[in-house]
């Protein structure tokens, strides 16, 4: 093997997949935490995590409520695993994000049911 194809710090995403592991998560936490930082990264040009920061993470979520119209549970996946990442995996606190626009969860209305 090339000596410049030896890295000494495994990549990424088999970082973010280690600390799953640890934490013993289910498979399908893990599947769903890789897919949304997979997508961070390529929504922003494929800049490096440690490139970005918080106004990066509002960006992508409110691409995510206002150009894909995703459903707030949905968003709220999104957000879990950046903050996975940021924190157990790269070690870095992020502000509270304020500016992102959430998805706002439709109200629900009551069903009454009558006797007609």
């Amino acid at each position: 093997m090339h000596p410049s194809r030896i890295s000494s710090k495994p990549r990424l995403l088999d970082q973010v997949r280690d600390r799953i592991c640890r934490k013993n998560y289910s498979i399908c936490t893990e599947e769903s935490c890789i897919a949304w930082v997979r997508r961070y990264i390529l929504f922003h040009g494929k800049c490096y995590p440690t490139e970005m920061g918080a106004s990066e993470v509002e960006s992508f979520l409110s691409h995510l409520a206002s150009e894909r119209n995703v459903a707030a549970s949905t968003q709220n996946q999104a957000l879990s695993a950046l903050l996975f990442l940021y924190r157990e995996v790269l070690d870095v606190e992020l502000p509270w994000l304020d500016n992102a626009q959430r998805v706002k969860k439709p109200q629900r209305l009551s069903v009454v049911l009558t006797a007609d």
